[in-house]
Order: structure tokens, then C-alpha cells, then sequence
């Protein structure tokens, strides 16, 4: 599933084409994703220029004048930028959504279909308010992350720290990989339970979350094997693993075989003797 680094690269590959843009139509092939398109997105959108484009989450949030386009990538959605002229470029099978600029297409494809695309309108208020996005956690690159949130928000929490960094009520964007990227960085066991876990150990996540996600943004996302930006190239984050999918594999940093375990039926993998 396309996480936060992800949904970011894909953010600043898009950014500087439809920023100041405005849309010439929509074609949608394929309303029924994980929510039916709404059936007057393609009248509501013409004509209409993107002013910004935000991430909320894994949530990308193009803003109009009248009111802000919400995008969601599921389990294996992409957008890409597709160059119009001379001719406009064939949809294959999987390719659901298209938004028309003056000489390229904002291509939207998804093989199966748990994306998203919404329309919230700016006099519904603002958009950080919708039922999708009023909930989540605080942003990793935010201020208001730290160690000190962490420790307050796990107090009394009998579950793993590792489901609490997924759970995405505390901090979003932390996904499967880079929890287990994040906790080794931290020396942090990840089935420890969140609330017994100090305040300087916390510190040392919150730190290695943000260098954890900086990096796989560096490199450009890392999530599936079948990601791609917005220019259509792969990711390579998958490289640098120091613990994920390396079940046996010597530990980088002790040599020390990398253990494999579920936790709530997702993968988990740590080294027994760095992570305590």
C-alpha cells in the first residue's frame, strides 16, 4: 500500500504541473471505487485552477477556489503525468479517472480499486474537518510530534508499540516497513508494550521516525513493488532495509540473524539483540 512517503513523492512529482492549472475536463471510467465518484465531479472540476497541493496522511488534497479534490491511493492506486500532444495517450484497463489539463492528463489507475477520489466543497467548511481526515494523528514532520507526544498519548496502552505506531490515531504515516525501519533505529523492541515504554526512549522514536520517512522520500517511496511516481519510476528505499524482509539475513550493525513475527496479522522483523 502506497504510505506516506509515497502519497509525498507523488505530491511534489505532481505539484509543479497542475499548480496554476486549470482543468479542461474530467473523464471518469470507472466510478466505483472504494467510494462512488461523485457523479458531478467532472461538471464541478471544469474549468476550475489548482491553487495548492496538500498532504493530510496518506489523504492527497488538491485545493480550488471552490473547495478541495480528495485523493486516496488504496492498496495499489497511482496518478501519473501524461503528455497530451501530439495525441492523447490510450487508457488501459485499470485506468479509471482522467484529469484533463491544456496539454497533459493527470492519470489515475488503480488494479484494485480501494482508492478514492471525493470532492468536499468549501462550503462544507474546511477540509481538515471531513470525517476521513478529522481523526487522524499528527503529522511526523509537525512540531507537535515528539517524543513527549508519544508518551503522553500511550499511557495505560497494554498494546505493542509497533500497533500503536500503526494504529494512526497518535502520528500517521507510519506504515508497516517503516515501523519496523523505525524501531530499529530506536533500539526499541517492537512488541514492548507502548506504555512501558519512557519518555527518553520516545525521543529517540519520534527521531527515528522522521529520519526513517525522510529518507524513504529521499529515495522515492518504497511500499510495493509495483509503485511508482507520478514520473512512472520505481522506488528505491527497499534497498537500504537494515530489518524488513531480511528474516535471517545478518543484522547490519550486530551481525545478528534478523527475526521474523506477526502482529496483528502484519509483519514484523527486528534484531533480538540491538532491539531490547
Amino acid at each position: 500500500m502506497p504510505e506516506l512517503p509515497e502519497v509525498e513523492v507523488i505530491r511534489r512529482g505532481i505539484e509543479p504541473y497542475v499548480v496554476g492549472r486549470r482543468v479542461e475536463h474530467v473523464d471518469v471510467r470507472t466510478p466505483a471505487l472504494r467510494w462512488p465518484i461523485p457523479a458531478h465531479l467532472a461538471k464541478t472540476l471544469r474549468t476550475l485552477r489548482i491553487e495548492k497541493v496538500e498532504r493530510r496522511g496518506k489523504y492527497l488534497l488538491c485545493e480550488t477556489a471552490e473547495g478541495w479534490l480528495i485523493i486516496h491511493l488504496g492498496m495499489t492506486g497511482t496518478l501519473r503525468v501524461l503528455r497530451y500532444l501530439p495525441c492523447p495517450p490510450e487508457a488501459a484497463k485499470h485506468d479509471h479517472v482522467d484529469i484533463v489539463f491544456d496539454d497533459f492528463i493527470l492519470r489515475y489507475r488503480d488494479p484494485r480499486r480501494f482508492g478514492a477520489i471525493l470532492w468536499h466543497p468549501r462550503a462544507a467548511g474546511d477540509v481538515l474537518d471531513h470525517p476521513l481526515l478529522a481523526s487522524l494523528g499528527v503529522e511526523p514532520f509537525s512540531p507537535e510530534f515528539s517524543g513527549a507526544t508519544l508518551f503522553r498519548e500511550t499511557r495505560g496502552r497494554k498494546i505493542s508499540v509497533k500497533q500503536a505506531l500503526l494504529a494512526g490515531d497518535i502520528v500517521v504515516g507510519v506504515g508497516n516497513i517503516y515501523a519496523s525501519e523505525s524501531l530499529f533505529r530506536a533500539g526499541i523492541r517492537p512488541t514492548t508494550a507502548a506504555g512501558r515504554i519512557s519518555r527518553v526512549r520516545y525521543d529517540l522514536l519520534a527521531d527515528a521516525v522522521r529520519v526513517t520517512l525522510a529518507a524513504a522520500i529521499n529515495k522515492g517511496g518504497s511500499t510495493l513493488c509495483d509503485f511508482v511516481g507520478s514520473n512512472g519510476e520505481s522506488s528505491y528505499f527497499q534497498l537500504d532495509y537494515f530489518v524488513y524482509d531480511r528474516t535471517g539475513l545478518p543484522c547490519h550493525v550486530c551481525v545478528t540473524a534478523i527475526k521474523h513475527i506477526v502482529q496483528g496479522q502484519r509483519s514484523t522483523y527486528f534484531c533480538p539483540r540491538c532491539q531490547r
